[in-house]
């Protein structure tokens, strides 16, 4: 991990968990590129609130002008929406809607192990289709240290289980307690540390594949042809063999819902 990564991550601890630690100095060009990493992971919020509880360390010396760049940034970003937390396995889509309205209407209903399933359905959605989302994964950091005594981990392994998405859980939790220095017993649901989370973080701080998810459907040229952007389409495709191991059934049912939607949109 080198400098910019390291005050990165400080800055996304501090601004998120309130977690601090020191901030090393870096020349303008470096911060520079942290802001450019926190942009593209779309982060730059919780940047932002960590260089202000740094601001008055002499380390922290991030130029005025960035500073007031990011400001400006964060003004304009849309309101939040709610992350998308639902399957593409048609099975574990019925199975998660079924979990949801029982639990609902249970007399032991735990709204708060319903949240962090939620929670952790959203990261596999986003991780399968887009990558891995810092912000996601801190708001998954997040809901386990301030709500996490009030969850039932019994019930919520049973419905991971039936889900077939408990690696994929431990691979998240993984990377709270390998990148953000969460403890184990923070992170119940996991039960063996992965050791790809680290490389799994670091590789998606090389690449914006934000973006590409967004470009690789199938287009349909003037002369009727149906075309693609192989580039985009094989590292997407690598992208999500990535998480094979992980959740296959649901990984799988991901690239052909997406080829599917890319083909209704050719015929609309």
């Amino acid at each position: 991990m080198d400098i910019i990564q390291r005050n990165f991550f400080r800055l996304l601890l501090s601004g998120s968990l309130g977690m601090f630690e020191k901030i090393e100095p870096m020349s303008a060009f470096k911060w520079n590129r942290l802001m450019q990493i926190a942009r593209i992971q779309g982060v730059s919020d919780i940047t932002l609130k960590g260089i202000r509880n740094s601001q008055h360390e002499a380390t922290c010396n991030i130029p005025d002008r960035l500073v007031a760049e990011a400001e400006k940034e964060v003004v304009a970003m849309p309101a939040g929406r709610q992350p998308t937390s639902r399957m593409a396995n048609p099975l574990f889509k019925r199975r998660l809607e079924r979990i949801r309205h029982d639990e609902r209407h249970a007399i032991d209903c735990s709204v708060e192990t319903l949240e962090l399933l939620n929670l952790i359905v959203a990261n596999v959605y986003c991780m399968i289709n887009a990558g891995v989302s810092l912000k996601l994964i801190l708001d998954l950091g997040g809901y386990l240290r301030t709500k996490g005594d009030k969850v039932d981990f019994v019930k919520l392994d049973t419905w991971l289980a039936s889900l077939h998405i408990q690696r994929m859980a431990q691979l998240e939790g993984s990377i709270l307690i390998d990148v953000f220095g969460f403890e184990q017993d923070e992170v119940p649901f996991v039960h063996k540390v992965e050791k790809s989370a680290h490389a799994i973080v670091f590789r998606s701080l090389s690449h914006n594949e934000q973006d590409d998810a967004a470009q690789w459907h199938l287009q349909q040229n003037r002369t009727g042809f149906i075309t693609n952007n192989s580039g985009l389409l094989r590292r997407n495709l690598k992208r999500s063999m990535r998480y094979f191991d992980y959740a296959p059934f649901e990984t799988m049912s991901s690239f052909v819902s997406n080829i599917a939607k890319s083909f209704s949109e050719i015929e609309e």
